[in-house]
């Protein structure tokens, strides 16, 4: 089943990217199956051909600027799908719309191009080049476009300052601790200014202090730039912190996309169930789950309608009066009561 419930902050916006019944199956005749089979196949029915489906019939929509996260346990598909998404390897059916034009039919030059220009990609492992500096392993990409040194070496320089390694930029890859590489990598990918920007479990090889300072990082990164970003992990702790919306993959199908929130509220399957169960609702849950309709009066101060019941149960804690909950443009379009939050908290399991 492939679910798409996008949320309403990105319902008004264009598709960035966009896929439609994307297969990756790896076997013989693979295609000739797919084309001859009259009904979608199960993955027994693959099976039974000889054939393994590590991408099956997934379609889901990238919105221009939000965090898009895929995320499922290790072999459920979600690397091999982001790469299909890139075509970094070549989907056996399907379609995949990047700014309206089909990869699948773009010519190799095309795809060079837009990878080299629009594409800013970052992995698990960093893939540093050992003999170049922070500043030389920045600047590569740009060197590999052709761009002049000095214009390379200013850009670099620039995207040095973002991810806060001034001062490091004459280092050596060997010199640095594993969050400054991965820094490195980040400032790599963004030295292009893509307008997509695709992450493969970037932080897990990370320890988890590091991996949390980093997770901010990327956050500080993205209030900045307001990338379009696909986001893989297997961990729903960092999914639920860092996505707009996430997409859960098993057995290399999309089995529901949504919100952090929608997906803890309303899980469609038991598999959903179990990546949500455990997580405190405060960490999730936003003003928006709890709020009520406005009235009359006056009010303790406004939240954003996003805001996380743990981040507002502070600032409620002592309140004698509701909050006013607003949108992204500042209209009131609800209140919270000190009681609805604690309720929740209370209520955590």
């Amino acid at each position: 089943m492939s679910v798409d419930s996008h949320s309403s902050t990105t319902s008004d916006k264009a598709p960035k990217l966009s896929c439609q019944h994307i297969w990756k199956v790896f076997g013989n005749d693979a295609e000739e199956f797919l084309r001859d089979t009259k009904t979608t196949p199960h993955a027994a029915d693959l099976l039974k051909a000889g054939l393994i489906g590590a991408v099956r019939n997934v379609s889901l929509d990238v919105y221009e600027g939000e965090i898009f996260i895929i995320m499922g346990l290790s072999g459920c598909g979600k690397s091999t799908l982001v790469r299909c998404l890139s075509r970094l390897i070549e989907p056996t059916a399907g379609e995949v719309m990047f700014n309206g034009q089909n990869l699948l039919q773009a010519s190799d030059k095309d795809l060079i191009d837009i990878r080299r220009h629009k594409m800013g990609m970052v992995f698990q492992h960093f893939a540093l080049l050992p003999h170049l500096t922070v500043l030389g392993n920045i600047a590569f990409p740009l060197e590999v476009q052709g761009v002049e040194r000095k214009i390379r070496e200013k850009r670099a320089m620039e995207v040095v300052e973002l991810v806060g390694l001034t001062g490091r930029e004459g280092y050596y890859p060997r010199e640095l601790s594993g969050g400054q590489q991965q820094r490195v990598g980040i400032a790599r990918s963004l030295a292009v200014e893509p307008e997509i920007w695709f992450l493969d479990e970037p932080f897990s090889a990370l320890d988890p202090l590091i991996r949390r300072e980093m997770q901010d990082e990327f956050l500080r990164l993205q209030n900045v730039l307001h990338k379009t970003i696909v986001f893989i992990t297997h961990d729903f702790e960092e999914a639920i912190r860092l996505a707009d919306r996430i997409a859960i993959m098993q057995d290399g199908e999309i089995i529901q996309v949504g919100t952090p929130e929608e997906l803890v509220l309303r899980p469609e399957t038991e598999y959903v169930s179990e990546f949500t169960r455990g997580i405190p609702r405060a960490k999730v849950l936003t003003a928006r789950a709890v709020m009520e309709p406005p009235q009359e009066g006056d009010y303790a101060g406004k939240v954003d309608v996003s805001v996380k019941l743990q981040e507002l149960a502070a600032r409620i804690i002592d309140a004698q009066k509701p909050f006013a909950v607003v949108d992204e443009k500042g209209n009131t379009i609800g209140q919270v009561r000190k009681d609805s939050v604690l309720n929740v908290l209370i209520d955590q399991e």
